[in-house]
């Protein structure tokens, strides 16, 4: 499910910002953009993620602007210093012309702010209130995918009243279908009854077998019960992705198997067949939308 937020605080050690964006992913996708120095922060990071967020692929970026003392450079002297000795020994080594560039000098991660030796100082602090941050900023996205989320879920509730009205239809085809359903049945068991060195009790199996083959009720039941149930998911609420996503592989299975025993049934058998098609569609729409719920 899409989604933005961003969260700045302001602390005595600097200005914190994080910011959070969620696209479409089946499992939990998490990459972090962050300097150097927060790096022993990505594990509880991760943690803060995994408690708010069950799906998605999400981009976190954590920024952290120390405040500059006064009196003191708003540069590191430091980062500075050894970018300047790399360029000129670079130029000299290799005889290459050219100045250094203070623009790209400031682009340099850590170049702003405080020497990285202060980190150490208020180490705790900066690390508890980034932490806070993450987690005010996960919630706020959570607000905005939840909106997303209900809004689709909305527009998914047409697509399972029309399934059950194809369901509908095809149950009353079927039921002037039954007879040949039944022919075709007897056609089959009569070549049965003509093959050589078949047993009684072979060929009641072979019959029991063509008669779930050639008769679609079941299939048209399970259905319906699977788009009520899917109904009643959405409606719920939560969590509800990966059990729509097994729920919608059954609805599909169904429907291919009414498109499999429909072959020989003539202009009814045409009929059904196209309302399965239109139901299979109706299906994979849901789950391509489905893909944006958590």
């Amino acid at each position: 499910m899409t989604g933005f937020a961003r969260v700045k605080k302001n602390i005595p050690a600097g200005e914190i910002v994080v910011s959070i964006k969620s696209v479409n992913h089946r499992g939990l996708d998490l990459h972090f953009h962050m300097a150097p120095e927060m790096d022993a922060l990505e594990s509880d990071l991760r943690g803060v993620m995994k408690n708010a967020v069950a799906r998605g692929h999400l981009q976190i970026h954590v920024a952290f602007a120390r405040t500059v003392e006064s009196g003191s450079a708003p540069w590191n002297r430091a980062v500075l210093d050894a970018y300047l000795r790399a360029f000129r020994e670079a130029a000299e080594r290799y005889h290459l012309g050219g100045e250094p560039d203070l623009n790209a000098a400031l682009r340099i991660p850590g170049m702003l702010g405080a020497a990285s030796g202060e980190m150490e100082e208020m180490e705790e602090e900066v690390q508890q209130a980034i932490l806070a941050a993450a987690a005010e900023g996960v919630a706020a996205l959570n607000v905005s995918r939840e909106r997303e989320g209900a809004a689709m879920a909305q527009e998914l509730h047409p697509r399972c009243r029309s399934i059950c009205d194809l369901v509908n239809r095809m149950q009353e085809i079927r039921a002037g279908a039954v007879p040949a359903f039944q022919k075709r049945l007897r056609e089959k068991l009569s070549d049965l009854l003509h093959s050589a060195g078949l047993d009684p009790q072979r060929l009641a199996q072979e019959a029991a077998i063509l008669a779930d083959r050639s008769d679609i009720a079941e299939e048209l039941v399970r259905l319906r019960t699977h788009t009520e149930q899917l109904e009643k998911m959405l409606a719920a609420g939560g969590e509800v992705g990966k059990r729509l996503d097994f729920l919608l592989q059954e609805m599909n299975r169904e429907a291919n198997t009414v498109l499999s025993k429909t072959g020989g049934l003539g202009d009814l058998g045409l009929t059904i067949t196209d309302l399965a098609l239109a139901a299979k569609s109706e299906i994979d729409k849901i789950r391509e939308q489905a893909l944006n719920l958590e």
